[in-house]
C-alpha cells in the first residue's frame, strides 16, 4: 500500500475473517477500488491493534487521532535497524519484488499494487543481487544437464525458485 493509504486507513475497511484489507474507489492514488490480502503476520499484527483500538475509527493513531506523520519515528527506527537510507516507499518496492519472486502472476501483483501500467510495475520489480546469483545457478545446472553431468550441485527444487516453505 501507498503511505497516503496507510494512514488514511479505517477500521471499517479491514476485514479481519476474510484476511483481507479493501479500499474503496477515491481513496487510492488511482481512484480505482483495491483488494489487499493480508499474510498471517500482518493479520495478527492488525489483530492485536485492534485489540488495542477497540473503538477508533483509524487503523494507526497516536494518542487518539490518526497518525498524520511518522517521518521522525521512521527515521530513528531505521538507523536503529542499520539502515539508515531506508525510504519508506522502498518497502513497497520490496513488497513488488517479494510477489514476483514468490511466483505471483503480474497481473495479480498488479492489482495488489495499484499499479495500472507495466511500465511503471516494471520500476518496482528491481533486480537483486541474489537474482543475479540465482541466475548464474541455473545456467549452471542447466548446462550441468546438457552436458549429461549427473552431479550438478543443485536439486530440480532449487533451480526452480529456491522457495522455501516458510509461511507467510
Amino acid at each position: 500500500m501507498r503511505l497516503g493509504e496507510i494512514l488514511k486507513l479505517r477500521w471499517i475497511n479491514v476485514d479481519l475473517t476474510n484476511a483481507e484489507v479493501r479500499l474503496e474507489s477515491g481513496t487510492t492514488k488511482n481512484n480505482e477500488p483495491r483488494t489487499i490480502p493480508l499474510t498471517r503476520e500482518l493479520l495478527e499484527m492488525l489483530r492485536i491493534e485492534r485489540e488495542l483500538n477497540p473503538n477508533g475509527e483509524f487503523v494507526f493513531t497516536r494518542a487518539g487521532k490518526p497518525v498524520g506523520s511518522f517521518r521522525k519515528a521512521w527515521g530513528s527506527a531505521a538507523k536503529r535497524a542499520g539502515q539508515p537510507s531506508l525510504l519508506f516507499h522502498d518497502l513497497r518496492r520490496t513488497g513488488v519484488r517479494n510477489l514476483v519472486r514468490a511466483g505471483v502472476p503480474e497481473q495479480v501483483a498488479m492489482a495488489i499494487s495499484g499499479h495500472k501500467t507495466r511500465a511503471v510495475f516494471e520500476r518496482y520489480n528491481i533486480v537483486s543481487g541474489r537474482d543475479l546469483k540465482d541466475a548464474a545457478a541455473k545456467l549452471e545446472f542447466y548446462l550441468a544437464g546438457e552436458n549429461g553431468d549427473r552431479t550438478a550441485t543443485m536439486s530440480r527444487a532449487q533451480v526452480a525458485g529456491r522457495r522455501t516453505t516458510r509461511p507467510n
